[in-house]
């Protein structure tokens, strides 16, 4: 189970990648293993979905046990499949880049991580140097 200081130091890198990119605002979750919010931080500008996009695409990689550029190769050459997916979750699985699974050295999933708010691709780099400077693994999906 991913610890609080690990998921805040998670969030804070993540934005702090973002300013030194020059990325537009960025929503950030941090999920545990069971899917629950551990933390969550919209930066100022964020528009009004970005957190439920950021959860959506950390709980999606939960769900399905791979990180959500997997799930967005997969959506394109499956949409039946996924439209039955979102059916079945409620909505809840965002299957674009940006959702990452967090694992432990030894490869424990500890949660999943998400981001909102630019570019999937930098949303996903975004979440990649979080999880790595908390000296944990990132799993985003291939």
């Amino acid at each position: 189970m991913i610890k609080l200081l690990a998921a805040s130091l998670i969030v804070d890198n993540a934005l702090a990648y973002a300013r030194s990119h020059k990325f537009a605002p960025l929503t950030v979750a941090v999920l545990d293993a069971r899917g629950c919010t551990v933390m969550l931080k919209a930066e100022d500008g964020c528009s009004l979905l970005r957190p439920e996009i950021a959860q959506g695409k950390a709980w999606g990689a939960l769900g399905m046990g791979f990180g959500t550029r997997a799930l967005a190769s997969r959506a394109e050459k499956l949409p039946a499949f996924f439209n039955a997916l979102a059916a079945l979750s409620g909505g809840r699985i965002v299957p674009v880049p940006g959702g990452v699974l967090i694992l432990s050295s030894e490869r424990e999933l500890l949660g999943a991580c998400g981001a909102s708010g630019d570019h999937a691709d930098n949303d996903e780099a975004c979440v990649i140097a979080g999880i790595e400077s908390a000296g944990l693994l990132a799993e985003p999906g291939k």
